[in-house]
């Protein structure tokens, strides 16, 4: 295929990618016909596959929204993909416009945009970094963003790609140690729904054919991920039960939760 020229030196424009994928599930144009016909492959065999990525991006709105109320003023977004309407910098600094955010992802295309489209907003920067790789983000992140005041770490729809030979439960342990009291965990997750099990297979294993194959995961391994955050109401939940809007769409394959590392003797949210 022609190589579009907003591509980076190095990137496969022949293999499918997940950010990609994600990009074009929400109606963004920087994505190649690998990704969108794995989309469309994923929807054909789990109709309503491309709604999930609808509602992890209003999970995301509403998390943020609800963080920078609570005084939270530092965003690190890792796995935060190629940029679309609705970024956290532009939730974030809506509600607070002092708010700083570092967005992390391992694909080129995503940081390269993430760059262009921040080049005019001195609170907002893009590295790219491997969330399997936790110390080495924390070393650059440390340097963009204020350690000694509370960070939200968000974690959405990336831990998913993280199998158990990688360990999600240390990295997890390695960002919490990382950040201070009163520090945040946000976080979505794939999950098989109990009655289309058959069907997140075919999904799953239409993922083995990107770089970043898909580990989905019940409830009850998704929230041992989660400590030593403690989880702030309503939970570890369906992200459109999570303090949803009232025109929200019930979905089931998509976990989300919020939690924090509590100051000593404080409270734990709400």
């Amino acid at each position: 295929m022609e190589r579009p020229n907003w591509v980076p030196d190095g990137v496969d424009v022949d293999r499918p990618n997940a950010a990609r994928m994600y990009d074009y599930a929400l109606g963004g144009s920087h994505n190649f016909a690998v990704d969108r016909a794995l989309v469309e492959q994923a929807e054909a065999a789990m109709p309503g596959a491309r709604q999930i990525a609808h509602a992890n991006r209003a999970f995301l709105r509403r998390v943020v929204q609800w963080l920078a109320g609570t005084g939270v003023r530092q965003f690190l977004d890792i796995g935060s993909g190629i940029p679309t309407l609705g970024n956290v910098h532009e939730v974030a600094q809506r509600v607070a416009p002092g708010a700083r955010v570092l967005y992390v992802d391992t694909d080129p295309i995503a940081v390269a945009h993430s760059r262009t489209m921040l080049v005019d907003n001195p609170g907002a920067d893009a590295i790219q970094g491997d969330l399997r790789k936790p110390d080495e983000i924390l070393d650059v992140a440390r340097d963009r963003l204020d350690f000694s005041q509370p960070v939200a770490v968000l974690l959405f729809a990336v831990l998913h790609f993280i199998g158990d030979d990688d360990d999600p439960a240390a990295i997890v342990r390695t960002l919490h140690d990382a950040v201070p009291a009163g520090s945040y965990l946000a976080l979505s997750h794939g999950t098989p729904p109990t009655d289309r099990g058959s069907d997140a297979e075919t999904v799953r294993r239409i993922y083995t054919k990107t770089p970043t194959p898909l580990h989905l995961r019940t409830p009850a391994q998704v929230l041992p991920l989660i400590h030593p955050f403690e989880p702030v109401e309503p939970g570890l939940v369906a992200v459109s039960e999570w303090r949803p809007d009232d025109d929200e769409k019930p979905q089931r394959e998509l976990l989300g939760a919020v939690a924090i590392k509590p100051v000593a003797g404080g409270a734990t949210g709400g």
